[in-house]
C-alpha cells in the first residue's frame, strides 16, 4: 500500500479545512495510507526584516527535518518549484511508485515558505501555481489532487 505523509508547519486552525482534510484522507483509504504530521509555526512580527526572516525559516527548517528520513520520496511544495498538470502529477507519482518507491513525504512550508535546507532535500521541488496560498488551505488542496492523482493512476472516474 502506498504511504503519504504531509508533513507541515502549523496546524489547522478553521474547522471547515480540517474537515475537508479528513474527507480527503477518508477517500484515500483505498488507495494509501494518509498521514499529516504538524510542526509548530515560529512567530514573527508584523513586518518582519530579512533577519527575522531567515531565523524563522530556519527555525521551522529544524523542526521538519527531525521528521524527515531516508527512503521516502520528498516532494517539497514552494511557489517556484515545478509547476504539473494533474495528469503530470499522477504520472509522476506513477513512475516513482513503478521504481519501487511507495512512500512519499509532501512538505509544505509556513507562513513564509521553506527553508533553502528542506528545498535542497527534497527530492522534487513542486509548485501548484504561481499564486501565493494560505499554507493551511493549501493542505486540503494538495490532498485533494493527491487524491485525483490515485483515481487517474487507477483509471478510476473522479467525482465529487
Amino acid at each position: 500500500m502506498i504511504r503519504i505523509e504531509i508533513l507541515a508547519v502549523g496546524k489547522l486552525k478553521e474547522r471547515y479545512l480540517a474537515e475537508g482534510v479528513e474527507d480527503y484522507r477518508r477517500r484515500m483509504q483505498p488507495y494509501a495510507r494518509v498521514t499529516v504530521c504538524e510542526v509548530p509555526e515560529t512567530g514573527f512580527g508584523l513586518r518582519p526584516d530579512e533577519a527575522e526572516k531567515r531565523a524563522v525559516l530556519a527555525a521551522e527548517a529544524r523542526r521538519l527535518v527531525r521528521h524527515l528520513r531516508d527512503g521516502p520520496y520528498v516532494l517539497a511544495l514552494a511557489p517556484d518549484g515545478e509547476m504539473l498538470d494533474s495528469v503530470a502529477f499522477a504520472r509522476l507519482l506513477d513512475r516513482q511508485m513503478l521504481g519501487g518507491k511507495s512512500d512519499f513525504v509532501f512538505v509544505i512550508g509556513g507562513p513564509l515558505g521553506l527553508d533553502q535546507t528542506i528545498l535542497y532535500r527534497a527530492d522534487r521541488v513542486l509548485s501548484f501555481s504561481r499564486m501565493t496560498f494560505p499554507h493551511q488551505l493549501f493542505r486540503l488542496m494538495l490532498l485533494e489532487q493527491l487524491y485525483r492523482a490515485l483515481k487517474i493512476n487507477r483509471g478510476e472516474p473522479y467525482h465529487l
